[in-house]
Order: structure tokens, then C-alpha cells, then sequence
């Protein structure tokens, strides 16, 4: 339950962890209650990209970066037609946006679109908490929604957990679209949308692809309607356990050896599709600043990330997987967490962040060559 309202810098706000840490400030943005995973991104730019990625679906984003809405909000950067986050956690919003091509700020923006926001608190305390307790559930509550502590930490213990939960279809598009390709088209290639942003069938179209965007419900006959040079699964939120839909519809995919990409969610169904496991990090990677080692090459790549589960693989060693063989391409240089995949029988591979980089660093922009490369070469 949300209650818009403007002027909130007075009223008051409280964030509680399920373990019982709470924290006050004031509210930000809609006035409340919401609930979602305490999760904290590293970003130090690039909030509206954040707050539209529909992979933040059911969480609470906590911006390390201590002073947030400097930029204002426009009507080009978002990646999804939505807000996504449950809830949004600041330490100093600005005052008053200053940017060339903000058309309002960040908090009319939050209350246009009923999001509970909590601003005032101590973020590096809670982002060191959440480190080593790990993410967590949460609630935000403000105005009338704030009663005893006692009551709204039952409110947050009684919320689902996000490991188990199924949300890819939540967030996906319910009706297939296409994004047409800039300039000679070269290719066609299916997006599968879990969760997919709007730079990534964009950066696919500068690259002369017409790019099918999916339903997560399609089936293998849908994908291939299309007659696609190319396959790609997007990111997207929730636990990969549960997404063994698109994990069979990847599996039809690999049987007929057409090029796939995957990025994020769709690298971790790339894992379980090769029998591959998949578990719950501590608590992620999450921003625009985390080191990636392409082991194909050597490079190391400074990469956006938005996660909160990873592969299980081996590695230091190539797998046999019903697929032919496989190996981790890239790894994080932070925690060895896997963050790619590559078949090395038939071309496939996934990476574990966003290569399309809205908002953040560009290193990793050549992965949709080597997915052109791909296709170029099974039409050869």
C-alpha cells in the first residue's frame, strides 16, 4: 500500500532488516510501505537505468553513492517502461536536479510511480551490514505505515524469500515485438525476454540485426517462426531454479546448434542447461564498476552487473555436457565467481553481466560482435 504525496523531506521513515536492524530517516518519494530484498548497488551513476531494470523486480536498491539524484529524471534513459524496485534507499537526495535533459526529479518521479523510498540513513552502515550478514528481506514504512518496531519486523519475517522465487514472467513482455535493424539488415535473431533491457536490442540493431522480442513463454515453434540466425536469452529476475521453461526451451535451441547468446539470468540458464547448478550469492554483484577476466583472451573488463545467483561450474577444467564440451570464459576477479560460459562443439556462449552497459563502461560491447561472429560463421 502506497500514498503519493509531495513535500515528504519531514516525514518519517523507517527501514527494517529481518533481522531486526532497523534504520530511520525520512521518506523519499511515495509515502507507505514496501517490501522487497535488501540489496545494495555499487553505481555511481546511471539510478534511472537501475531503478527501470526489470531485474531489480521485488528488491530494495540501496545507492552506496552517498549523494543520488543530482541528474534529474528524463524521458530516454529508462530501460523498461516502469520502475522496477520495490523500494529505493538514499543518503542525500538532491535538492534540486541540475542536467540539460532531466524533465523532473528523481523524488516526483519515485512518487509518479508509487515507489516507497527512505532517504537520511547511514547507507555505508547498511551496505557493510548487508555485506556480511548478506542480502536480506526488508520493508520500508513511512507516514501512517510506521507503527511499533515489533509489529513491522513480523510485517518483513512474513515475506517470501527470494531464493525459490519464480518471477521472469512477471516482468517479461505478454506480446512478441521487433526492433528493427539500423541500416542494411544482415541478420534476424529471437530475443527471449526475461526481464531484457531496451539498450540490448538496440545495441544488437546497430549491428544490422532485426531483433524478435519474445514472450519468457515462447516455445521452441515460436523461436524458430522467425527463422532466426541467432538466439538470445536475456536477464532477468528471480531464482534460475525455477525457470525450467526457458531452460528446456535452450536445450531445443542447443539441439539444433543455432548461435545462442545469453546474458545474466540467461547465462544461468545456459548453466542448467548444460547440467550445470546454480545457488544464492552472499550478496552479489550488483553496479557498474566489477572486474571481469575474459579468459579467452586475457583482458580484464571493468563490467555492469546486476546479480544475485551464479553458476555452479568447474573452473579449471572443460566439462562434458550433453551439448559437447564446455568451459567457464569468464571469471570475477573479486570472488572467482563464474561470470561466462562457452561451448567449445558448437556455438554458444552467455555471460553473467551486461554487456549493452546502461549505464556503465563499454569494455564488454564486444561480445555482440563475437555473437555476429557466430552467426556469420554458421551461415558460412
Amino acid at each position: 500500500m502506497t500514498t503519493s504525496t509531495r513535500g515528504t523531506e519531514k516525514v518519517p521513515a523507517v527501514l527494517v532488516l529481518e533481522d531486526g536492524r532497523i534504520f530511520r530517516g525520512r521518506a523519499y518519494g511515495a509515502v507507505g510501505e514496501t517490501f522487497g530484498e535488501a540489496v545494495f548497488s555499487t553505481g555511481m551513476t546511471g539510478y534511472q537505468e537501475t531503478l527501470t531494470d526489470p531485474s531489480y523486480d521485488r528488491q530494495i536498491v540501496v545507492a552506496t553513492a552517498p549523494q543520488i539524484g543530482n541528474t534529474g529524471w528524463n524521458d530516454e534513459d529508462d530501460e523498461s517502461g516502469r520502475i522496477w524496485v520495490s523500494g529505493y534507499v538514499v543518503r542525500d537526495p538532491a535538492r534540486v536536479p541540475s542536467n540539460w535533459r532531466a524533465k523532473r526529479s528523481l523524488d516526483d518521479e519515485l512518487v509518479n510511480q508509487h515507489v516507497v523510498g527512505i532517504s537520511g540513513i547511514d547507507t555505508r552502515a547498511l551496505t557493510r551490514h548487508l555485506r556480511e550478514r548478506g542480502s536480506m528481506r526488508a520493508g520500508i514504512f513511512s507516514g501512517e505505515a510506521v507503527r511499533s518496531d515489533g509489529e513491522l519486523l513480523a510485517l518483513v519475517q512474513a515475506q517470501p524469500h527470494m531464493k525459490g522465487a519464480s518471477l521472469y514472467e512477471e516482468v517479461a513482455t505478454k506480446e512478441a515485438y521487433v526492433v528493427p535493424a539500423v541500416g542494411e539488415k544482415k541478420f534476424t535473431v529471437a530475443a527471449v525476454d526475461l526481464g531484457i533491457k531496451g539498450m540490448t536490442p538496440h545495441r544488437m540493431a546497430e549491428r544490422g540485426i532485426e531483433v524478435h522480442v519474445l514472450p519468457a513463454t515462447a516455445t521452441a515453434d515460436d523461436v524458430y517462426a522467425v527463422s532466426p540466425d541467432g538466439v538470445f536469452f536475456s536477464n532477468g529476475p528471480g531464482d534460475p531454479a525455477t525457470a525450467d521453461g526457458p531452460v528446456a526451451l535452450m536445450q531445443a535451441v542447443l539441439e539444433r546448434k543455432t548461435p545462442l547468446f545469453g546474458i545474466c539470468f540467461g547465462n544461468q540458464i545456459l548453466g542448467r542447461a548444460l547440467g550445470f547448478g546454480t545457488y544464492k550469492l552472499k550478496y552479489g554483484h550488483r553496479g557498474i564498476n566489477q572486474p571481469v577476466q575474459d579468459r579467452t583472451t586475457g583482458k580484464v573488463e571493468v563490467t555492469a552487473h546486476n546479480h544475485g545467483f551464479a553458476v555452479d561450474a568447474p573452473l579449471d577444467q572443460v566439462s562434458e555436457t550433453p551439448f559437447g564440451r564446455a568451459e567457464v570464459s569468464h571469471v570475477c576477479l573479486n570472488d572467482n565467481v563464474v561470470e561466462g560460459l562457452q561451448l567449445l562443439d558448437q556455438p554458444a556462449f552467455s555471460v553473467q553481466y551486461h554487456p549493452e552497459a546502461a549505464a556503465g563502461p563499454h569494455d564488454a560491447a564486444y561480445l555482440f560482435d563475437r555473437f555476429v561472429s557466430l552467426m556469420e560463421g554458421q551461415r558460412a
